[in-house]
C-alpha cells in the first residue's frame, strides 16, 4: 500500500522520505538509528542520522508541532541559542491506515550535552555552579528578547562547552511565546516555573545518588532565581551619573561587554538640580565577543570561547608589532589558529569542536609553562596536548557516554 505524508520543511532534504513514517516513532528500527543520550521527555524522541547530519525526531500533535515550528524558526532568525527547526511531517498513517502522530525535526546540537549526561556520575558542586550561571544567562536573554519559554528546566537545554563554562541552549519550545517585551509579572511567572521544575529534577538525581552531599536541591532552585536577578539588575538597572563622572557610562558598557552583553544604545536624561545623568542601556544583545571575533576572523564561536581567542590574538598583535587590528586577526589565523587544528589527527577531530580545543591547549599551555618556569611554547603544547590529554577523551561529537564527567 502506497503511503503519503505531508512535509514541511525548511531545509530540502530527499533523505527524509527514506525514513519509516508508517511505523510508530518507539517501533523503528535500530538501524536507521543513533544513539544519543537524552532528558526526560513527555514525548517519544529519536536521532537519526542523515547524509552525515544527525536529526532528531520528536512525535506531537500536529498544532503543537506547527507552533514549535514557527517559534524556533522566529529564534533562528534572531539568533537565539535554541536548536534549529527542520521540518514537519504529518498525515502518518501505518499500513492498515491507523492515524499516527506528527512529529518534529530539529538538527541536532553537536557538542552538546544534555544534563543527565553530565550527571551520569556524581556531580562536583563546581560543576553544578557553571550549569547555572549559563541556564541563568539563557533565561535573562530569552527574556531581553522577550520570549516566554513557559517550561524552563534542565531537561529542556543543552549545554556546550565554552572555555571552562558551558553555553546553555534551548530544546523544548512547545509552551513558548515570542512577544514584543515581557512585563516583570510574565518574567516572574517563567521563574517560577523554572524554580520548580528545577526543584523536581535536582530532587530526582538526589534520590538517585547523583549529587553532591553539599548540593541541596532546594538551594539548587533558589541559585538559578538569585543568578538570574543579578544579572537583569546589571544589564537593566537606571543608573545616576554625575558629569565629573561621566566616564562612568564607558565603564557600564564595559561591565556588560565583559558579561557577554552588547550596547547598541544608551537612554540618557538630565537630572534636574545637580547637573547629572539618569542613565539606562536602552538595546543590549548577548554575544559581544562571539560577533567580534566573527567579524575580525569568521570564526563562530561561544562568549567566553570567542574572548579567550580574542586574548590570544591581541596577545600575537602586541607581540608581533601589529597596529593593523584586521592583519593581526588574519595574520593570527593563518598563522597560529589554523596550524594548531590541522596538527589533531583525524580520528581524534571528534573529541571537541575546533574553538573549544584552541581555547583548552592554550590552557595547557599555561599549566606546562608554570611547571617548568619558562614560556614551553605553543608546538610543545599541542603535542603534549594531543597525547597526554585528547586522546583520553571521549568523542562529544557523536555518542556521549558515562565516562564523560570524568573530566569536569
Amino acid at each position: 500500500m502506497l503511503m503519503c505524508v505531508r512535509i514541511t520543511s525548511a531545509l530540502v532534504d530527499p533523505a527524509l522520505l527514506d525514513l519509516p513514517w508508517s511505523t510508530p516513532l518507539e517501533e523503528w528500527p535500530a538501524d536507521h538509528l543513533v544513539a544519543l543520550p537524552q532528558g526526560i521527555s513527555r514525548h517519544v524522541v529519536r536521532f537519526v542520522r542523515l547524509a552525515g547530519t544527525v536529526y532528531a525526531v520528536k512525535e506531537t500533535g500536529e498544532r503543537v508541532a506547527e507552533r514549535e515550528y514557527d517559534l524556533l524558526r522566529a529564534l533562528e532568525r534572531i539568533d537565539f541559542p535554541a536548536v534549529q527547526a527542520v521540518a514537519i511531517v504529518a498525515d502518518r498513517a501505518t499500513p492498515d491506515g491507523e492515524p499516527l502522530d506528527p512529529v518534529l525535526i530539529t538538527r541536532h546540537l553537536q557538542f552538546s550535552l544534555p544534563y543527565r549526561a553530565l550527571f551520569s556520575h556524581t556531580l562536583r558542586p563546581e560543576t553544578m555552579t557553571r550549569l547555572l550561571d549559563a541556564l541563568a544567562a539563557l533565561i535573562v536573554r530569552m527574556h531581553l528578547t522577550g520570549f516566554f519559554w513557559g517550561d524552563c528546566s534542565l531537561s529542556n537545554t543543552l549545554f556546550r562547552r565554552d572555555a571552562g563554562a558551558f553555553a546553555a541552549y534551548l530544546v523544548d519550545a512547545e509552551t513558548g511565546a515570542l512577544r514584543p517585551s515581557l512585563s516583570k509579572g510574565q518574567r516572574g511567572e517563567d521563574l517560577e516555573i523554572a524554580r520548580v521544575n528545577i526543584f523536581g529534577e535536582a530532587l530526582d538525581l538526589q534520590a538517585a545518588g547523583l549529587l553532591h552531599d553539599s548540593i541541596d536541591p532546594e538551594t539548587v532552585a533558589e541559585e538559578v532565581f538569585e543568578r538570574y536577578e543579578r544579572l537583569w539588575h546589571e544589564i537593566t538597572y537606571e543608573q545616576e551619573v554625575k558629569r565629573e563622572d561621566r566616564h562612568d557610562i564607558e565603564g557600564r558598557i564595559r561591565r556588560l561587554n565583559e558579561l557577554g552583553f552588547d550596547v547598541a544604545e544608551v537612554a540618557m536624561a538630565l537630572v534636574d538640580g545637580d547637573g547629572g545623568y539618569r542613565v539606562r542601556p536602552k538595546v543590549v544583545d548577548a554575544g559581544y565577543h562571539t560577533r567580534r571575533l566573527l567579524r575580525l576572523t569568521g570564526l563562530d564561536a561561544e562568549e567566553n570561547q570567542a574572548r579567550r581567542l580574542l586574548n590570544d590574538l591581541d596577545t600575537y598583535r602586541a607581540e608581533s608589532d601589529l597596529s593593523d587590528e584586521q592583519q593581526a586577526a588574519h595574520r593570527w589565523l593563518t598563522e597560529v589558529f589554523e596550524p594548531v587544528v590541522r596538527a589533531v589527527p583525524a580520528h581524534l577531530r571528534r573529541k571537541l569542536e575546533p574553538s573549544e580545543l584552541f581555547v583548552q591547549i592554550i590552557e595547557h599551555r599555561w599549566r606546562l609553562s608554570e611547571e617548568a618556569g619558562r614560556d614551553v611554547g605553543l608546538a610543545p603544547a599541542v603535542q603534549s596536548f594531543l597525547a597526554d590529554v585528547l586522546v583520553h577523551r571521549p568523542d562529544e561529537q557523536a555518542v556521549l557516554g558515562v565516562e564523560l564527567t570524568a573530566s569536569l
